[in-house]
């Protein structure tokens, strides 16, 4: 749901941010998130203004079309749009109950349809989470990110817990990579590992998508891993 817009200049690249959704139910159009329905609704409508899906579409459209000319748009959502696959391991499949099934935000899809309809805006870029890497009951992990027909690219930053705690004490600590830390880095200090989801746009369009891990012990910090989920031309 489009509770309000953040705009931030990138460049030639224009940020238009969405909050989540969670006020709707993508079925009925109700507003519900398990607060009761009339509460969440009288919110929506008193504090945004937004009464519906169709209403929520029109206003991430009306904050992406004020871009000025000669800029690209990126959209930041809380979930991604419908749309892009309804497999549990789909980017915004749902993984939980039975399995199966679109979870994305048809607010979210509309606003993007009629940009590329109605404007000469150029979408290169959706950025979202909500919808964590790995799949629930331990059944694998999901799919982050998808490059549309069109070459707009659907990217989901949800990795969770983002940050690991390196501990040779404690059982919650990051077994991924403690084996490959010297112990002696532990004497001062618990370190952590975070993780980054950098996207490199160049001239208005995404370069490269990278997902990093970022060692933080004491003082050094330093980048542990870099898995590559994009590069332009190949």
């Amino acid at each position: 749901m489009a509770n309000q817009s953040l705009i931030a200049d990138m460049g030639n690249a224009q940020l238009i941010g969405e909050s989540n959704n969670n006020g709707l139910r993508k079925k009925t159009g109700e507003l519900s998130n398990g607060r009761g329905t009339a509460a969440v609704k009288m919110m929506n409508c008193k504090g945004y203004g937004v009464r519906d899906m169709e209403g929520s579409a029109k206003r991430i459209y009306s904050a992406a079309v004020r871009t000025p000319e000669g800029h690209s748009v990126v959209l930041l959502a809380h979930n991604g749009p419908t749309g892009l696959g309804s497999k549990r391991n789909d980017i915004c499949g749902r993984d939980w109950g039975d399995g199966g099934g679109d979870h994305g935000d048809p607010d979210l899809a509309q606003a993007i349809l009629d940009l590329k309809k109605n404007s000469q805006l150029c979408v290169p870029l959706v950025v979202f989470g909500h919808m964590h890497k790995e799949l629930a009951y331990g059944k694998g992990v999901r799919k982050m990110i998808v490059v549309g027909e069109d070459n707009t690219i659907y990217l989901n930053g949800a990795i969770v817990p983002r940050v690991e705690r390196l501990s040779c004490e404690k059982k919650t600590s990051s077994k991924r990579f403690n084996d490959e830390i010297p112990s002696a880095s532990f004497a001062d200090s618990n370190g952590t590992v975070r993780a980054f989801t950098v996207v490199d746009m160049l001239d208005g369009k995404v370069d490269k998508i990278a997902e990093s891990w970022v060692l933080v012990i004491g003082d050094e910090i330093r980048l542990k891993e870099e898995h590559i989920l994009f590069k332009n031309g190949i």
